[in-house]
């Protein structure tokens, strides 16, 4: 499968490499470029470059690189054809597949998401305008979930009948079975999977439905309140999160994303002004979840009950700290209220909730100590004893012994034995994170910088530059490939071998601010002195003529009115041309 060359250049063209990134990164403008962290590695200082005028990124800490169909796939784990279709999507652009045919997976998974897409808005129509889904709408209203929210949030109602969707929505059977939309019950009989609920669709992060989520109305005979779809091909649980195609704007933003454990705590979040919430879907927070977070934020707050969270949790938590450079926190809330709850009575309270969460760790030890007051000796020994054993399961020793200081205050014991305790630590594996590999740069010198402006101002500097002005190999054919392509960046790319990709990668997103003439004499004039240095002493009268006269020329070089024809001179020289004695007159 190929898709048209046409339609991928006008995707290059018409989508901003800008907006696509800035979705995933906090992007803020510096010169001509956009900055910010890299969202494939950690780090703390902002190295990651996106240039809009030539369509590229790179990192100059961990060397990724690419246009904006390699970012899609980089942070998206797709193929190539796949960011393609991302991008397409995002655009509005109908794509050609000059095979004449989608792979078979990719054609089952577009019907499959088509056919979810007619069933979300075929539940969203009921419940805005059917008669029987009067109930509904006072339940939502009753919670605060008013007619906007339901069409925000594409809010639906599942009749309760057997067969409504089947029925109803004139979606294929085997469409609705693989979605998990409906079965077939012991008569053999289509019978919809969902009945008598109010609905919550499920979208990924590019806004396509693939599962549905169903509350039952109080009252409801059911005993099984909540009811989320099974895993399907485009539905994975542990790789999903309820909202984030609403919230990953404002987690970019904020550098922050709240973890809630409902649909409605996300929606309440929104309501407060807290757009960042995602929810799980009836599954446990997964390493999963946190490495899709990753690519938006890194500040995680969990907006659940974490009471139950052990130790085994804990060392999960703190592991995922370490490996993906993110700090999880608890956010805790005053009278067992659930965030739904809290949104609609005090959103001034959700909020500072959240602004108060702590360190998962610091959590963990309030759980310890808050509210105890021990009076004897042994008691105050049991108490650190309990508050060090959570503070160890830490694996990094200066967290533990800063913890251990706390520790000490708060039960009365001497602040030295609990940091020997702390500086001891527990047996376990330490998380090791394999740091980015980091690649000696080349000097950006001249050479450099006139690459750089060949990209990104070809008319500017290219009647200036020969290929004998450059001394470095891979300078020199960085600048062959560059030449050959007419300055066109990906064009250049498909011809450059390895090293001389990287250059242009490099130049290609470099922010400078400089005059190309400036450089383009500086450059030539080094080049002279290079070659001149070079040449062995000659008898030649012309050799030592041209030789004097590259001298007066260099010269010429800083003077306005014949700078240009003294550079016309010194390239001919350079190159060797016979004709560079009738320039020079």
């Amino acid at each position: 499968m190929a898709i048209a060359d046409d339609d991928i250049e006008r995707i290059r063209s018409t989508v901003s490499i800008v907006d696509v990134v800035g979705q995933h990164v906090q992007l803020k403008r510096t010169g001509r470029n956009w900055v910010g962290l890299c969202p494939f590695h950690a780090e703390k200082t902002p190295s990651f470059n996106v240039r809009e005028e030539t369509g590229r990124y790179r990192c100059f800490g961990c060397d990724k690189s690419g246009d904006v169909f390699t970012f899609v796939q980089e942070i998206e784990h797709v193929d190539f054809v796949g960011a393609v279709e991302n991008l397409a999507a995002r655009a509005g652009i109908q794509l050609n597949y000059t095979s004449g045919a989608q792979s078979k997976e990719r054609a089952r998974r577009k019907k499959l998401v088509e056919a979810m897409q007619t069933a979300v808005d075929w539940y969203h129509e009921r419940l805005l305008s059917s008669p029987d889904a009067r109930a509904a709408r006072d339940y939502l209203r009753s919670r605060g979930l008013s007619g906007e929210i339901a069409r925000q949030f594409k809010l639906g109602w599942a009749p309760d009948d057997w067969d409504a969707l089947a029925n109803g929505a004139g979606i294929d059977a085997r469409l609705l079975i693989d979605n998990g939309l409906a079965f077939t019950n012991r008569r053999n009989r289509l019978q919809d999977a969902f009945r008598g609920r109010v609905l919550f669709p499920i979208f990924t992060e590019n806004n396509e439905p693939v599962a549905i989520g169903g509350r039952i109305l109080p009252g409801s005979s059911d005993p099984a309140k909540y009811k989320n779809s099974s895993e399907t091909p485009i539905y994975t649980k542990s790789k999903t999160l309820y909202g984030l195609n609403w919230a990953k704007g404002d987690i970019v933003n904020q550098s922050q994303v709240i973890v809630c454990e409902g649909y409605t705590d996300v929606i309440g979040f929104h309501k407060a002004g807290m757009p960042r919430a995602v929810a799980t879907c009836g599954t446990a927070f997964t390493e999963e979840h946190v490495r899709l977070l990753k690519r938006y934020g890194s500040d995680i707050v969990l907006a659940f009950d974490a009471d139950n969270a052990g130790q085994g949790a804990a060392e999960r938590f703190y592991e995922w700290e370490e490996k993906y450079q993110v700090e999880v926190k608890v956010a805790s809330f005053p009278g067992g209220k659930d965030p739904g709850e809290m949104a609609q009575s005090d959103p001034e309270g959700l909020a500072k909730a959240v602004d108060e969460a702590k360190p998962f760790l610091g959590f963990r030890l309030g759980r310890v100590l808050d509210g105890q007051v021990p009076q004897s000796p042994e008691a105050i020994a049991r108490l650190g004893e309990s508050a060090m054993s959570v503070v160890n399961e830490h694996p990094n020793r200066d967290i533990r012994k800063l913890y251990a200081g706390e520790v000490a205050l708060r039960v009365g014991l001497p602040v030295e034995d609990l940091v020997r305790l702390a500086e001891r630590g527990t047996r376990r594996p330490q998380v090791r994170v394999q740091q980015p590999k980091q690649r000696a740069q080349r000097r950006q010198n001249g050479e450099f910088v006139a690459i750089t402006l060949l990209v990104q101002d070809w008319d500017a500097i290219a009647p200036w530059l020969v290929e004998a002005l450059f001394a470095d190999e891979v300078y020199r054919r960085a600048f062959l490939a560059v030449a050959e392509a007419g300055g066109e960046v990906d064009k250049s790319l498909e011809i450059a071998d390895p090293e001389a990709r990287d250059v242009i990668e490099r130049a290609a997103v470099v922010d400078l601010e400089v005059d190309a003439e400036i450089e383009a004499v500086n450059l030539i004039r080094a080049a002279v002195r290079r070659e001149l240095s070079m040449r062995r002493a000659s008898d030649d009268p012309e050799l030592i003529r041209l030789d004097a006269e590259a001298r007066v020329r260099m010269e010429a070089l800083g003077e306005e009115e014949r700078s240009l024809e003294a550079a016309g001179w010194l390239l001919g020289w350079l190159e060797g041309r016979s004709e560079a004695r009738e320039h020079g007159g």
